[in-house]
C-alpha cells in the first residue's frame, strides 16, 4: 500500500470531537457561500450604472430627465444645452460603462484608478528613452532613407480633379494640413520612382480635405469618387489587382476619411490607411497595417527660451463641449484655480497660456484626434492625453509614457490629484523630453531629417512587405 493511502487510512480510523467534525463540514460551505457573495456584490454593483444613473461620475443626477437626456447633453451656466450625436457618445460612454460603475459616488472620489490597488506611487521612471529602441530606430531609418521608393500614380495638370490629386503649391494652413504637407513633400523626395517594379509601396494621391470642398464631389461624393478612383487605376494599372491593393496606401486627416472608403471594401480592408483619426474602437482602423498621422496645425514661429520659462499653472483646456468627456472635465474643473478649464475659445492666443502651464490637456471632441498634442509640444508643455482607444501617431517608434501623461476618461475627478503627484524630477524628464520629440511633429518645407514627414515615411516603411511580386515583361506598365 502507498504512503498517501496508509495516511488516508489512518486519519479514517482517528476520532474526533463532534465540534471539529461539524467546523470541517461547515468550512467548505462557507467558502462557498463567501465566493458566492463576492461574485453577487460585483455583480450588482458592475450592473448600477444601467439602472441608476447617477452612479456614473460624468452624469448630473436629474430627477425630470430621461438617461438619454443625461447621456447626451450636457448644461452650461446660462443653461443651454449642448446635444451630442449617439456615434460621437458611443465611445466615450457605452464602452466603458462596466469600469466606470465600481465608483458609484461621483462626488467621494479621492483616488485614482491605479491609487485604488496601490499601483499609483507617483509617475513611472523605469523608462525614460523617448524610442522603444534607439539603436534599431537609427539603423532602420538609414536603411529607409537607402532604399524606400514609392511610386505615384500620375496625373497631368490639365486633369478635371487636378486639384484633389496633384500637389498644392502653396504652404498649408488649418487642422487638416497634414495630409496636403504629407503629399506636397513626398512628390519632391527621393523616395519617389517611376519605374513600378522598384517601388515596395504605391501611392493613391486624391486628397480628402479637398474633395469636401471641391462642389463637383463633396461628403456625399467622395465615396462614388474613390470607388471610381480605384476602378480606373485597377484597370488602367496591374499593380492593384496584384494584391487586392495591399501595397497602396492613401492619406487623409479629416475625420470624413473614415467613411471614405466604405463603397470600396477591399481597399479599407487591405490598403494602408494614413489617417489622423486614428481610434481602434471603430471598426476599420487597423494598428498594426494603418498608420496614425499627427494633426498639426503649423506655426510660424517657434517659442524662445522654452527650458528656462517660468510655468506656475498646472494645467490647461480650452474648447468646445462636443463630447461626454470635456463635458466631464468642465464639470469638475472649470472652477478650478490650478486648472484653466475653459469652454470655448480663448479671446487672446491659447500659446500664452500653454506657455505658462506646466501640462496641456488634449481631450477627445468629435474625434479622438486635435491639435492640441502637437500645440503642447510646439510649446514645451508636457501633453495630457484623455483620448480613450486612441492609437498615438508614430507609436511604433516613440515612446509616448516618456513624455506624456495618459489618463482614462474614468479618472477625470481625480485629474488634479494625479498631476500633482507627479514629482519635480518626474515632471523636469517629462519636460525635458518633449523638448527632444518636438521635432518629430514640425512639417519643414523642404522636410528636415526626422520631422514629421519623415517619420510618417518610416512609419510607411514598416508596412511595407518583404516579398516584391514582380509582374511578367508583357504585363509591366510602360
Amino acid at each position: 500500500m502507498g504512503k498517501s493511502s496508509v495516511v488516508i487510512y489512518n486519519v479514517s480510523k482517528q476520532q474526533y470531537t463532534p465540534t471539529f467534525k461539524i467546523f470541517f463540514f461547515l468550512l467548505p460551505i462557507s467558502l462557498a457561500f463567501t465566493t458566492f457573495l463576492l461574485i453577487f456584490i460585483y455583480i450588482y454593483s458592475t450592473s448600477r450604472v444601467f439602472t441608476n444613473p447617477q452612479a456614473s461620475p460624468y452624469l448630473e443626477p436629474a430627477t425630470n430627465s430621461s438617461l438619454f437626456e443625461q447621456l447626451f447633453s450636457f448644461s452650461t451656466d446660462n443653461e443651454e444645452t449642448i446635444p451630442f450625436s449617439v456615434d460621437n457618445t458611443a465611445e466615450d460612454l457605452f464602452f466603458d460603462l462596466p469600469r466606470t460603475a465600481s465608483y458609484a459616488k461621483q462626488n467621494q472620489w479621492s483616488v485614482g484608478l491605479g491609487d485604488l490597488f496601490g499601483l499609483f506611487s507617483g509617475y513611472n521612471m523605469s523608462n525614460t528613452e523617448i524610442y522603444h529602441d534607439t539603436d534599431i530606430f537609427l539603423e532602420d531609418y538609414k536603411e529607409m532613407n537607402k532604399s524606400f521608393k514609392i511610386f505615384v500614380y500620375p496625373h497631368k495638370p490639365d486633369d478635371p480633379f487636378a486639384n484633389v490629386l496633384l500637389p498644392v503649391d502653396f504652404d498649408p494652413k488649418g487642422h487638416y494640413a497634414s495630409e496636403l504637407y504629407f503629399k506636397k513633400a513626398l512628390v519632391n523626395s527621393h523616395f519617389i520612382t517611376t519605374d513600378p517594379n522598384e517601388a515596395d509601396l504605391f501611392y493613391m494621391p486624391f486628397s480628402i480635405a479637398d474633395m469636401r470642398h471641391d462642389p463637383r464631389i463633396g461628403p456625399e461624393g467622395l465615396q462614388d469618387f474613390i470607388k471610381d478612383y480605384i476602378s480606373n487605376i485597377s484597370h488602367k494599372y496591374p499593380y492593384w489587382n496584384r494584391t487586392g491593393g495591399a501595397d497602396h496606401f492613401y492619406v487623409a486627416c479629416h475625420s470624413i476619411g473614415r467613411i471614405a472608403m466604405d463603397k470600396a471594401v477591399e481597399a479599407k480592408e487591405n490598403s494602408i490607411q494614413v489617417v489622423c483619426s486614428s481610434t481602434y474602437f471603430v471598426a476599420g482602423y487597423f494598428p498594426h497595417k494603418d498608420v496614425s498621422m499627427p494633426q498639426i496645425w503649423p506655426k510660424e514661429q517657434d517659442p524662445k527660451n522654452l527650458v528656462s520659462l517660468k510655468r506656475n499653472q498646472l494645467a490647461f483646456f480650452a474648447g468646445q463641449v462636443n463630447s461626454p468627456v470635456r463635458a466631464a472635465l468642465l464639470k469638475h474643473w472649470r472652477n478650478d484655480t490650478e486648472v484653466f478649464a475653459h469652454l470655448g475659445r480663448l479671446e487672446t492666443d491659447d500659446g500664452e497660456q500653454q506657455l505658462r502651464s506646466k501640462f496641456c490637456l488634449h481631450v477627445k471632441g468629435f474625434e479622438v484626434n486635435t491639435a492640441r498634442i502637437t500645440d503642447a509640444l510646439h510649446y514645451g508643455c508636457v501633453p495630457v492625453i484623455l483620448a480613450n482607444h486612441y492609437d498615438l501617431p508614430f507609436a511604433d517608434i516613440l515612446n509616448w509614457k516618456s513624455f506624456s501623461v495618459v489618463v482614462h476618461y474614468m479618472d477625470i475627478p481625480v485629474l488634479k490629484k494625479i498631476l500633482q503627484g507627479i514629482s519635480l524630477e518626474e515632471y523636469s524628464w517629462l519636460q525635458s523630453n518633449v523638448l527632444k520629440v518636438r521635432k518629430h511633429f514640425k512639417w519643414n518645407v523642404p522636410p528636415v531629417d526626422y520631422d514629421a514627414f519623415y517619420m510618417a515615411m518610416y512609419e510607411l516603411w514598416l508596412r511595407r512587405s518583404s516579398v516584391r511580386v514582380r509582374l511578367s515583361a508583357s504585363r509591366e506598365y510602360i
